[in-house]
């Protein structure tokens, strides 16, 4: 009960115990490589092996470096609402950064090469695994504790808006969290009012009485926006008590989930949407790789493209790229090229509609190109040009763009970025004679987690899922 009540109360004891058991770790791991490699593998150290006494002294960097690291990558961080295989990257990447600068100090800088590289791979591998075993253990352990109803912390939430039953709706789908909505106060709902079993006590001025009376070890302020002008008062009054209090602004829908900040000589400054790729250096990558993936797939593809244009040719008159005027970066159009898939039509018939299954205009060379995702293989060349890249949403007719820019709130994000050959809605199934609203969820959700290792997953489920699909007609 008395480590129960350490957790809970002294988040700084529990880090210090959790700093301590991470160092024996790390040094156990790394005495257990120097064993598996010269005992395990072999049959000792052997003539010319550094003895072991080096390898105890090395602890002594070792371990205050992978320290740093573990608080710089979030570790110790309070866990009860981070993700498991969050705190799991973090200590895979703070044992890769440790691995990297252990080999360059070691081998570069001091130049001691008689270190076992062997003893050095294993204890990367063996650090890993014990550390990260040890920490599902202890959120096994924390989560069946709280599950008894110990280690539980009380929050009391003021105002009741949409952000208060976010929050409390989130707090009930994941009780290992531990936290439990004690009531709420607000001036406008009436006492007694029920949300999912958490119950309006009073109104806001009750505030000053409840805070002394009760033990709570939080307070989220949840006011609506209607009431925000007591926001400054309510949060003197928590923080005189000495409660924690956290902020959940009634305006999530307006901002992204990861908001970008910025700090202005003291003045928090939140970015309405975070855009990765209006980054200088991301935009240099990403327009690297489509410059050298366009001319690989060019090149790859040729002798497709050029079997395809024949037979675009001999199907039905009219030219083999059909050029349409697309909405691309910054709402500029651009011409966007297809191996026509239609029988010739007047501009009026080309725009009246979007083609659905069984379409008339299609002919039956064009069926097979836009089922096989063929007919977009032209767009490598607007790539090359710059147009467009290699993944991101997907462009729109001019006409379009203007009808759901008016309908469909933040559509407009989406040209923020260069249009893709292929995106994360697409390889979703999302194309064709689908949802428009659905894509641009997927579409906003690429566009604010932008990543190279994102645009890589999508092109490699390009290959297993967006050739060959069902919407496409």
């Amino acid at each position: 009960m008395r480590v129960i009540r350490m957790i809970k109360d002294n988040q700084k004891i529990f880090n210090r115990l959790m700093v301590m058991i991470d160092a024996a770790i790390t040094a156990a791991s790394f005495m257990l490589a120097y064993y598996f490699k010269f005992y395990i593998l072999n049959d000792g150290p052997g003539i010319g092996v550094l003895p072991v006494t080096e390898y105890f002294k090395l602890l002594l960097f070792i371990v205050p470096m992978y320290m740093l690291l573990y608080y710089s990558c979030s570790i110790y961080a309070p866990k009860r609402t981070v993700r498991r295989r969050f705190e799991i990257f973090g200590i895979i990447k703070a044992n890769f950064i440790g691995i990297i600068a252990l080999i360059i100090i070691l081998f570069l800088v001091i130049r001691e090469l008689n270190y076992s590289r062997s003893v050095i791979g294993f204890f990367y591998f063996f650090n890993v695994g014990f550390t990260s075993a040890f920490r599902i253990f202890l959120r096994r352990g924390l989560k069946t504790i709280r599950r008894q109803g110990y280690n539980l912390k009380h929050i009391l939430l003021v105002g009741y808006s949409r952000a208060a039953e976010q929050y409390i709706d989130r707090l009930a789908d994941n009780p290992q969290w531990g936290y439990v909505a004690c009531g709420i106060l607000d001036d406008h709902i009436p006492a007694g009012t029920l949300y999912k079993g958490v119950k309006v006590l009073g109104r806001l001025g009750n505030l000053e009485v409840i805070l002394p009376e009760n033990k709570l070890d939080e307070v989220a302020i949840t006011l609506p926006l209607k009431d925000y002008d007591n926001l400054k008062s309510i949060v003197g009054i928590c923080e005189k008590s000495g409660v924690h209090t956290k902020f959940i602004p009634d305006y999530n829908g307006l901002i992204p989930g990861k908001p970008y900040t910025e700090d202005l000589l003291g003045l928090p400054v939140i970015n309405i949407r975070y855009v990765p790729l209006t980054n200088t250096g991301n935009i240099l990558i990403k327009r690297i790789v489509d410059i050298l993936g366009s001319i690989v797939g060019i090149v790859v593809t040729s002798p497709v493209m050029l079997a395809a244009a024949i037979l675009v040719k001999v199907s039905s008159p009219g030219p083999v790229i059909f050029k349409q005027e697309r909405v691309g970066l910054h709402n500029k159009p651009f011409s966007m090229y297809k191996f026509r898939s239609m029988e010739m039509q007047t501009p009026g018939e080309e725009k009246r509609a979007w083609t659905v299954k069984d379409d008339p205009r299609v002919t039956k060379v064009g069926r097979i190109l836009r089922r096989t995702s063929l007919d977009e293989l032209p767009q490598l060349f607007n790539i090359l040009k710059g147009d467009m890249s290699l993944v991101g949403p997907r462009p729109e007719r001019p006409g379009w763009v203007e009808k759901f820019r008016e309908e469909i709130p933040r559509y407009m994000v989406r040209h923020q970025v260069r249009p893709g050959l292929t995106g994360w809605a697409q390889v979703n199934g999302l194309r064709g004679d689908t949802s428009i609203r659905k894509r641009i969820e997927y579409d906003l959700y690429y566009i604010e987690n932008w990543t190279p290792g994102f645009d890589i997953k999508i092109i490699l489920m390009t290959f297993f899922t967006g050739f060959i699909n069902k919407n496409a007609y």
